[in-house]
């Protein structure tokens, strides 16, 4: 639910603080007081509309997913919209575009004004009839659960069916590019490593006559050897760490020279070719290693070209077994809707009836298979497809369905924002309409605005939204309050004695 909602200077308004209950919200007022600006204000603060309140903040008890939105979810989780410059949005001081804050809102809250027609799609329709399935015969949680688990492994199968299929179609083609692949590898045959070394040779190769040449040089020092011990024998100085570093100059020129000296049957031009090869291979493939992995990926699917005959005969083997689960299954939940479908249209034209609307025709047809079956829900009204009824129709029929999903409804269905939504109906209308959102209150926190003496008295908690001057303003109302506006709007601004008593008793009667 919103616990708070704040506002800060917004066309009329220069500022408002609503402390919310739960059940059904109602606010009236003069026409032009301000009340659709404040809920377009609340709808403004989590996401679902635009205005240019300097600040609006809704205070809600929502869970946040801290997962996939990345903002730690509090008791109360405070969303904010502030305009300066330009619009900003915020979920507990984290800044959010507009797109990611309506996300976080959207379970949680749904606005009724326009023609929406998600309460109508197949998905809920079906959700509905299963409930009321389930009160007698609990088996159809079973078939549904055995249902999905099949209908997603057919799914499955069918796709990687007819990936083998499309894949069968290119076998000769995608065999021999494979093939071509792994030879052209295969012809140049680099092991890990070989371009690196190849890179030393040529470098080695390249200085080698200098290397040689500077080793002749210096061998030079060891004719000169026995001269320096008996220097340090002169002078009485051991002489042992002479001979050792001598030994140690000797063994590095004697490598160096077996080194480069065995460079002499090394074919340059062969070297050179070799590297180009290997560098045309890591042009194309990265790097020796990555060329060396795609060779075994071509051998992969090489094998499994190969054997893609086996395959595709065990998966259609599997795939004729699940399609026959699928729809045994399907057919199953289609006899146990059958039978229920006529009682949940009498169930919904008992609402209708309630509502002062003619009867709707439920029909109950078979598809092709989906998640929920193979069944679709069809709405007639008197034989007027939905998009065609007026709206009052429309968002009465859509109340209609809302109570009978609540039936069903083991928690809070977050909130509900209602625009006028008995504006134009006689006193038995409105008086209808706000039987159905005060059982609709037992699962939503719903805001309306009314016009109306039946819907108003039935409210949990009533806003009145005024001018003074020009400025805006909203209060609670008690109960001797309440009498006064809802004689207003039963007399208008002359509030007659006849009026406050019929007002009295309506409010006494929804106590």
């Amino acid at each position: 639910m919103i616990e708070r909602f704040y506002l800060k200077e917004y066309l009329s308004f220069k500022e408002s603080e609503l402390n919310l209950e739960t059940g059904l919200v109602v606010f009236t007022g003069p026409s032009g007081s301000g009340k659709s600006i404040l809920m377009e204000s609340i709808l403004a603060s989590v996401g679902g509309a635009t205005c240019d309140a300097a600040l609006c903040e809704s205070s809600v008890t929502w869970d946040i997913d801290a997962e996939s939105s990345g903002i730690e979810n509090d008791d109360i989780n405070v969303f904010r919209h502030i305009k300066k410059e330009k619009s900003r949005y915020f979920v507990n001081n984290q800044s959010l575009s507009k797109k990611a804050i309506t996300t976080l809102a959207s379970p949680y809250l749904r606005h009724l004004s326009l023609k929406d027609f998600s309460d109508f799609e197949n998905e809920n329709l079906l959700s509905i009839l299963d409930a009321r399935i389930a009160l007698k015969s609990k088996n159809i949680v079973t078939l549904k659960h055995s249902y999905i688990e099949a209908f997603h492994e057919y799914l499955s199968v069918q796709k990687e069916l007819q990936k083998i299929e499309e894949e069968e179609r290119k076998i000769v083609e995608l065999k021999e590019f494979a093939a071509f692949e792994i030879q052209k590898i295969d012809a140049i045959n680099p092991s890990e490593g070989e371009d690196a070394e190849l890179m030393q040779i040529k470098k080695e190769l390249s200085r080698k006559e200098k290397v040689l040449e500077s080793l002749s040089s210096a061998m030079e020092i060891f004719n000169y050897e026995h001269l320096v011990s008996s220097a340090l024998d002169s002078i009485e100085v051991e002489s042992g760490f002479f001979d050792d570093a001598m030994n140690e100059l000797q063994a590095y020129f004697d490598s160096a020279t077996e080194r480069f000296s065995a460079l002499d049957d090394v074919d340059i031009e062969e070297v050179l070719n070799r590297i180009e090869e290997i560098s045309t291979l890591k042009r194309r493939y990265g790097s020796v290693s990555e060329a060396l992995s795609y060779r075994e990926q071509k051998r992969l699917e090489l094998q499994k070209y190969e054997n893609i005959e086996m395959e595709k005969s065990e998966l259609q083997s599997r795939y004729e077994k699940l399609q026959t689960e699928v729809e045994r299954l399907s057919l199953e939940l289609h006899h146990l809707r059958s039978k229920e479908i006529s009682s949940f249209e009498n169930a919904l034209n008992e609402y209708l009836q309630a509502l002062y609307l003619r009867d709707a025709t439920l029909k109950l047809t078979t598809e092709e298979y989906m998640e929920s079956g193979c069944n679709r829900i069809s709405i007639e009204f008197n034989g007027t497809a939905l998009n065609k009824i007026s709206t009052g129709e429309f968002n009465r029929l859509r109340l209609a369905i809302l109570a009978l999903k609540s039936e069903f409804m083991s928690k809070n269905g977050g909130v509900l924002m209602l625009d006028e939504i008995d504006a134009n109906l006689s006193g038995e209308e409105s008086m209808s309409v706000a039987k159905v959102l005060k059982k609709l209150s037992k699962h939503f926190q719903i805001f309306v605005i009314s016009h109306q003496p039946q819907l108003t008295s039935m409210g949990d908690q009533h806003f009145l939204v005024y001018k003074d001057g020009t400025i805006s303003k909203t209060k609670e109302l008690n109960f001797d309050e309440r009498v006064l506006e809802i004689a207003r709007i039963i007399s208008g601004k002359n509030i007659s004695e006849e009026a406050k008593r019929f007002a009295q008793e309506l409010l006494e009667a929804n106590r």
